[in-house]
């Protein structure tokens, strides 16, 4: 059974064998090149799709994981930001697939094969790459984001492209209506048909017989091989085109080709239809606070759909210390591989792998990213902590929102981000000098 929009007359036809041939004659594209600026600093010296998640992943984990999954097994992944982690991780995580069957997850830099150019747009990163498409002929491009948190089996979208005779087909989402500005919004007709598209519009129009929900695209494409080809050079002709999807592929294409709307709450599917746009730090820290529920939406320990990924060689977790103030535990959180709790308390946190937290320290509603050293004493609460950063002895970070924002970046929502750059200037400041802050500098 499928959930289709109110009118629509469309019935699905297909069986296990036909998707899978699909599957089989498709390539995707995994664009894992962007800055991710709303992360703030957790992009500072990492590609987004390269940013951890979940206690284990890499955020670009779940787009590959959805391939492979899928049956999809021809994948490239275009980088371009900040990619050395990014390139690091697939290489080791993702070079399982056997190249003499032709499955591959090949990584594929910024080559500037437009002279001094690189990725002028999400449409320019795809069209400069057009060469390597042809080369394997598949039948169908998935194209997709490599920055967003889900489980989608591509299959059933892959078929619904088939059967509509599509030109273009785009996941859809729906999404509030608040947030609805930072994405692309579509109207579409009873058939499913997209009839407007408006790339993060200032004032978005809500879903018929919705006032509080839009229709958003999800950065996931289907086009046809030829067809993508056509289009990608056209706009690569246009001298003023931004070179984007949302911006002017899809637009341009909705009066003059078959472009339709595939409904992300499809239920006729193998993974549970989960997706979170985890781009700004709210988001992020959310996204991973969910899954220490009880039942959290997304299921990382589905053995029907698993997120495959790179995994450092760590022992157990341990938890140390049975003395009253120095008892080391973990209470509604999740603590990965290698973490190491010595006579400290963890609440409702989750801890990345390598994580050690020393005695008479609490922890309590943070996410710790991996490789973080907190020292003895310290007390942390609704906090990121990055990657690699040491917290030291009697260090106090969630207290006092004055300070944070002296010393660290603080979010709307109140969420302190501490990254090793500015525990280091932190170190560096002498005693009692005021820290300068971005107002005192404008001055």
């Amino acid at each position: 059974m499928s959930i289709y929009y109110p009118g629509s007359s469309a019935k699905p036809a297909r069986s296990g064998r036909f998707v899978s041939q699909l599957t089989k004659s498709t390539m995707a594209l995994v664009m894992a090149g962007g800055r991710g600026e709303r992360l703030r600093q957790l992009t500072e010296h990492r590609a987004k799709p390269a940013t951890p998640f979940g206690g284990k992943y890499r955020i670009i984990d779940f787009s590959l994981s959805n391939c492979v999954n899928s049956g999809i097994r021809q994948i490239l992944v275009l980088t371009q930001y900040k990619s050395h982690s990014l390139i690091q991780h697939v290489q080791r995580g993702w070079g399982y697939l056997r190249g003499e069957l032709g499955e591959f997850v090949q990584l594929v830099p910024a080559q500037q094969k437009l002279g001094e150019l690189w990725y002028r747009g999400t449409a320019d990163s795809v069209y400069q790459n057009l060469d390597i498409i042809e080369a394997h002929g598949p039948d169908l491009v998935l194209v997709l984001a490599g920055d967003h948190v889900y489980k989608m089996d591509y299959g059933p979208m892959i078929a619904f492209h088939v059967e509509r005779s599509a030109d273009i087909t785009i996941g859809m989402v729906q999404v509030p209506l608040a947030t609805a500005h930072e994405f692309g919004i579509a109207t579409v007709d009873a058939e499913q048909r997209i009839v407007g598209f408006n790339e993060k519009p200032a004032s978005p129009q809500p879903m018929p017989g919705r006032n509080d929900v839009a229709l958003a695209s999800m950065g996931i494409y289907v086009f046809g091989r030829e067809y993508l080809r056509r289009v990608l050079a056209a706009d690569a002709a246009d001298a003023t085109s931004a070179h984007d999807f949302g911006k002017n592929i899809i637009p341009g294409a909705i009066h003059g080709s078959r472009v339709f709307a595939y409904p992300f709450q499809s239920v006729e599917t193998q993974a549970q239809a989960y997706w979170r746009d985890v781009g700004t730090v709210d988001a992020f820290y959310s996204a991973n606070m969910e899954l220490i529920f009880v039942s959290p939406e997304l299921n990382l320990y589905d053995a029907e759909w698993p997120i495959w990924t790179y995994q450092e060689q760590m022992p157990c977790a341990k938890f140390v210390l049975d003395e009253e103030g120095r008892r080391g535990m973990a209470i509604n959180s999740m603590v990965a591989g290698g973490c190491i709790i010595s006579g400290a308390n963890i609440r409702e946190s989750l801890l990345f792998f390598d994580v050690t937290v020393d005695e008479r320290s609490e922890i309590f509603r943070s996410v710790l990213l991996p490789h973080v050293t907190v020292g003895r004493g310290c007390r942390i609460s609704r906090a990121i902590i990055d990657e690699g950063c040491t917290v030291p002895d009697g260090m106090v970070i969630g207290a006092d929102a004055a300070r944070d924002r002296e010393r660290f970046h603080v979010t709307e929502q109140g969420v302190v981000l501490v990254t090793q750059d500015m525990l280091r200037a932190d170190a560096s400041r002498p005693a009692g000098q005021p820290v300068l802050t971005a107002a005192d500098a404008t001055r």
